[in-house]
């Protein structure tokens, strides 16, 4: 091992050793600082963790088995659009709350387990809140406000 610390291979290893740190740390970074916020709907509180990359929001809640009471995902998108979802490797049965960059409520779908259908807003959205299926009911509605949201 002390011959890769010196002569020629030197400056090979430490590059590999710096991309590989870089590489640990990025990932690590990325895992340790997701984004959780606190919402409110109708004086109803909710732990929301923060999707708001290509990245995390193809990942979703994909094989997770469970979410824990009042939690859910919040999706952030730059611009208001039309996303649809969908439920591809996710095992738990979903309500999705599709709201608009003011904070309202377009539309609450309900969506299974491993489905490939597809949910989509009535109306362009930046948010998208994803719950334990059932958890709106009697909670919110569409044209509600979601207070909280990140900007």
């Amino acid at each position: 091992m002390s011959y890769l610390l010196t002569g020629r291979y030197r400056p090979v290893f430490y590059l590999l050793f710096s991309l590989l740190l870089l590489f640990i740390s990025k990932n690590t970074y990325s895992y340790l600082n997701n984004l959780n916020t606190q919402l409110e709907i109708n004086h109803h509180t909710i732990h929301a963790e923060i999707v708001d990359n290509d990245q995390s929001r193809a990942q979703g809640l994909m094989f997770r088995e469970q979410l824990a009471a009042d939690s859910g995902m919040l999706f952030v998108f730059e611009q208001p659009g039309m996303p649809c979802f969908w439920m591809k490797n996710t095992p738990l049965n979903l309500s999705i709350a599709f709201i608009t960059d003011k904070g309202v409520i377009t539309n609450i779908e309900h969506m299974s387990a491993q489905s490939l259908d597809t949910h989509c807003p009535t109306a362009p959205i930046r948010y998208a809140l994803e719950m334990e299926q059932g958890w709106f009911k009697g909670k919110a509605k569409a044209g509600d406000r979601v207070h909280g949201l990140p900007m």
